[in-house]
This record gives structure tokens, C-alpha cells and sequence, in this order.
């Protein structure tokens, strides 16, 4: 994972809420000087490689996906892998950090299988990618050790996305991140960022690319003062004989067994998954914001195909200030071209009229209909942030559900939240002013790097007024006072319920603590007119209300 120096990191604060490192600070083992000859231990093995996924506190928090990339398409090309193998050219030492490295690999082929199948859409972009900017192919194995190839892929070090990076590395180097969208999932902007980072770690260390990679791990100052401690003792500088953290010990020599696997897996007897050395996915100017779903569509590929293939969008649809690209199988780029000219601008994104209320505020307009108060302010030519009651907003609403994204920032949180923690009863926390993750901790007496794990969060991610937190505890917990803590904070979401027998507007209005009104607004329905059995009805309720 990619970390920015320490002088570099900042104390964040929020108006009435202090965001706090963790009063506790996690203890470092303490470095010994390895030798080229030296093994490390089964304890040092078994925390380098995660038994399940290869990879060392990473979270695949979403299931793999299969992406429909050909239909019945023969073809007549050669195998990627080969292509990289035939420009390998590092000198992989058959050292023992390497070799145990490459021993776990061997052993675990439908590790490497998985992994191959989820580079497959990708892998050839990167190639090409790292082809036109002089850098080794070997580099087009990083991911499988920072990630695993996952593209929603997140560790406690608060790194994100296939090639890993923490936010201020991200934004150091071009990866955009806000409320719509974060560049370090996003497959071509992170690829793109990864590039510039090794390139300018490769200058930064006089083009030795071994300590170069150490760097892209823990660091370029960490490696600057651990090669400058050797110098200072006449000691070789090189990777091999550096004093460095246990995970980036392993991190470099992991690479290495990955590039031998490839350069020649007939004699160690792997078999590696099938890559056509053909191009699949396209980058498809889009103009302008999208409903995914719209252009799910329009692709004619699953929404969560769509989103796979796009992660770095958090929402329902792509980010009104750009970037304006989606990626497209290369099989549907010409129906979704056809598709997105017909569109009329308007039919882009569903959208809603809404009254002001007494008390209403954009803040919590935009949260209620799960967008950001640049867009309201945006589409209703709105300057300040003062509104009036009884006057009318246009705003842009989901197409879908909320729950049909599935992939989506909410979604995958949700899924993470829910996810059942065996002989635990799950209990919620409404972050209030002063709180820290290890404060609730202590309150919960529950692990805190638990409780971060529990939320999609790193230990020192930052609260927010309000934010929702799932807890895990042994025991029973009272709902009732849960519910009392939870009303206070609503959490709107958008669902859709099919209407059953005997349904009325007064009875699904008092199951879900909505007014008719507002059932009739956003259906566009009459009171007066009867309900029908199956009929789908949208509803934006507040799921604190609904427990």
C-alpha cells in the first residue's frame, strides 16, 4: 500500500466534531537486518500471505463478478501471458525470501486462477498502459500483490483500489476523489497515477527498480533513510541488505516469485489461466452525468456489470463534474454509442420535484435524496445556501432503487455492515461531537480495529457528525434504545415495494412512516384511485424508522 511521509500527514478537524488519531498507537515489531540467505520464519510467511486471497490486510468487500467481454467471438491472436513473458527482464534471485514466496504461489493454483480472472478485463489495458511508458512489465504483476487484481479491494492503512493508494498519494498523483467518485478504484485513472508514482520512485532512486518497489510499499523516505543508515555504515545499499518493515521484506521478493511463475511456469509445473492478448474494453466518451443504470441499459450489460467494470463511481450515477468516461466490453461499445446519441439530454437522469418544507435545509434535501448540494445548487441556479419554504427544487433522483446498485459506496457498506459475525448480536452507534473510533471502542469493549473492519473503515479514517456505525457484540442488546438513538439521525433510502392484497395508500404511508402525499408525488399517483396487487410503488423512507 502507498503511504505518503509522515510530515506530510494532517490533523483533520469538523465543525463541532474532533477527529482524532487513535489514542492508542498500534506497536511496530522491531526490525532485524536480513541477509540475501535469510528465510523468514512460518510466523513471517503466514502474516505476508493471506491464506485465503494472498494478499496481507486487504478486504474484498464485493463478490467477483462475471463480465460478458466476448459473444461467441474466435480469437486468432497470442497469449498475453506470453507477451509479457517474452518482455521480462529482471533478474529474479533464486534466494530463499523468494523462493518461499513462490512455494506459497505454487501451492495455491486456484488462487492464481481467481486472481487471473479478475485481471482479465483489465491486464491488457495495463500491458499497453506500462508498454507506451517504458516501464518493465513486470509491473503488470504489482497489482496482483497489492490487491489481488480486485478493483473494490480496501486495507486498514486506508489504501483503496487495485494498485492501492492512501488518499493523499492518490491526489498526489492525479486520482481525483469525492462524494460521486474516487479515482484510486477507478481502473484507468489508478493505472494512469501508478505509472507516474514508479516513474518518479525510479528517478528518486536512481533507477534501481527493487527499492523503487519497496517504496511504492512503505514509502520513499522510509527506504531513503534505511539505504542512508547502511551508507553511514559502509554497508551494501542494495534492496536485499536494507533494515525495512516486515510486509515490504516480503513485499519485493513476492513480486519477484510472481515474475519467475510467469517467465517460466512449465518448471514448476503451473498452469496459468488463459489471456487472450486482445484488447476488451474500451474507454467511451459519455459528455456529460449518467444514471448508471441508464447506461447499463443502453450497454445492454447488468448494472452490476456496468459497475464492476467503473468502480471508482460511489453512486448511482457518474460524477457531474467529470471525469465524463465510462469503460465498455469492447462488444457493446457501438449499441451503447448508438444508445447514448438517441438519449436527449434530459432522459439522462430521473428527476423529481420537490417542495421546500418549514426547516428544511440543502444538506438535508441532498441527503434525502442521496445526492450532494452542488448538484441542487447547480440545476436550480441556486448561489447561496438560503431556500424558502414553499418554493420548488428540481432535483436528480436514481432511476432505481437504491438497493439496485449493488455495487455503489451505500450498498457495498450496507452489505459489510449486515454481513453476520457469528454468536455476536449487532447493535448501532450515532457518532456524536468528541468521538474517536477507539473511545467507542472502550464503550462497546470491543477490539477497535474491529469495529473499524465492521464499518469499511481504516482505524484512522475520519468519523462524521452523525455517521452510522455497526457494533458487534456478545449478548443481547435493547432495541429500544437503539431505535431511540438511531430516529434522531435519519438515513433515507429509496426502495421499491410491491403493493399486496388489501394495501392502501393509509396503510403503506403508516408501514413506512411516509405521508400520502408524498406516495402520490413520487408515483405520480391519485389517492383516489385503487391500489393493484403487484403494482410497484417508490418510496424514500428513512430505514432508522424501519428496523
Amino acid at each position: 500500500m502507498k503511504y505518503l511521509s509522515f510530515s506530510l500527514i494532517t490533523i483533520l478537524t469538523l465543525s463541532g466534531c474532533q477527529l482524532t488519531q487513535d489514542n492508542v498507537a498500534a506497536t511496530n515489531a522491531t526490525n532485524t537486518h536480513i541477509g540475501q540467505e535469510e528465510i523468514a520464519s512460518p510466523i513471517d510467511i503466514s502474516e505476508a500471505l493471506d491464506a485465503t486471497d494472498g494478499t496481507l490486510e486487504i478486504i474484498h468487500p464485493v463478490d467477483d463478478v462475471e463480465i460478458t467481454l466476448a459473444e461467441n467471438e474466435t480469437y486468432v491472436t497470442d497469449d498475453l501471458w506470453q507477451r509479457i513473458r517474452d518482455k521480462i527482464t529482471f533478474d529474479v534471485p533464486q534466494n530463499r525470501r523468494v523462493i518461499v514466496q513462490r512455494d506459497w504461489f505454487n501451492k495455491n493454483q486456484a488462487y492464481l486462477d481467481r486472481v487471473a480472472k479478475r485481471a482479465e478485463p483489465f491486464l491488457h489495458f495495463i500491458v499497453e498502459e506500462l508498454e507506451a511508458n517504458n516501464i518493465p512489465i513486470e509491473m503488470a504483476l504489482l497489482p496482483i500483490v497489492e490487491s489481488a487484481f480486485d478493483p473494490f479491494a480496501y486495507s486498514h492503512g486506508r489504501a483503496s483500489g487495485m494498485w492501492q493508494f492512501v488518499p493523499g498519494t492518490g491526489t498526489r498523483f492525479g486520482m481525483k476523489q469525492n462524494w460521486w467518485y474516487d479515482g484510486r478504484r477507478d481502473v484507468v485513472a489508478s493505472t494512469k497515477g501508478a505509472i507516474r508514482y514508479l516513474k518518479y520512485l525510479h528517478k528518486y532512486f536512481d533507477g534501481d527498480w527493487l527499492l523503487a518497489l519497496a517504496a511504492y510499499n512503505s514509502g520513499e523516505g522510509r527506504v531513503k533513510r534505511a539505504v542512508r543508515k547502511n551508507a553511514q555504515r559502509n554497508m551494501p545499499t542494495d534492496f536485499w541488505s536494507l533494515d525495512l518493515p516486515k510486509e515490504t521484506r516480503a513485499y519485493v521478493p513476492k513480486l519477484l516469485a510472481l515474475v519467475d511463475l510467469v517467465k517460466r511456469p512449465e518448471t514448476f509445473g503451473v498452469k496459468l489461466y488463459e489471456l487472450h492478448n486482445t484488447s476488451v474494453i474500451s474507454q467511451v466518451d459519455i459528455g456529460s452525468q449518467i444514471d448508471l443504470a441508464k447506461a447499463a441499459e443502453l450497454a445492454q450489460l447488468s448494472l452490476k456489470e456496468l459497475q464492476h467494470l467503473n468502480p471508482g463511481y460511489n453512486r448511482w450515477a457518474t460524477d457531474p463534474q467529470g471525469p465524463h468516461y465510462l469503460v465498455i466490453p469492447n462488444t457493446k461499445v457501438e449499441q451503447f454509442k448508438l444508445g447514448l446519441e438517441k438519449l436527449s439530454a434530459k432522459d439522462r437522469l430521473s428527476w423529481q420535484r420537490y417542495q421546500i418544507r418549514r426547516g428544511d435545509s440543502l444538506g438535508a434535501i441532498a441527503k434525502k435524496f442521496n445526492t450532494d448540494i452542488g448538484v441542487i445548487k447547480q440545476v436550480n441556479n441556486i448561489r447561496g445556501t438560503q431556500i424558502r419554504e414553499g418554493k420548488h427544487l428540481l432535483i436528480p433522483v436514481a432511476s432505481q432503487s437504491a438497493d439496485t446498485y449493488i455495487l455503489s459506496q451505500a450498498q457495498r457498506l450496507a452489505a459489510k455492515q449486515n454481513k453476520n459475525q457469528q454468536g455476536k448480536t449487532k447493535s448501532y452507534h450515532i457518532v456524536k461531537s468528541g468521538d474517536t473510533l477507539w473511545d467507542i471502542s472502550r464503550t462497546y469493549n470491543v477490539d477497535y480495529r474491529s469495529l473499524a473492519k465492521w464499518n469499511a473503515m481504516a482505524p484512522r479514517d475520519t468519523l462524521k457528525l452523525g455517521q452510522k456505525l455497526v457494533v458487534w457484540q456478545k449478548g443481547k442488546v435493547e432495541k429500544s434504545s437503539i431505535t431511540t438513538q438511531l430516529n434522531e439521525n435519519p438515513v433515507m433510502r429509496n426502495i421499491t415495494y410491491r403493493v399486496r392484497k388489501g394495501d392502501s395508500f393509509a396503510r403503506i404511508a403508516d408501514k413506512f412512516n411516509v405521508s400520502i402525499k408524498d406516495i402520490e408525488r413520487w408515483n405520480k399517483l391519485n389517492r383516489n384511485k385503487y391500489l393493484q396487487p403487484g403494482q410497484r410503488l417508490k418510496l424514500s423512507i428513512d430505514v432508522t424508522n424501519n428496523i
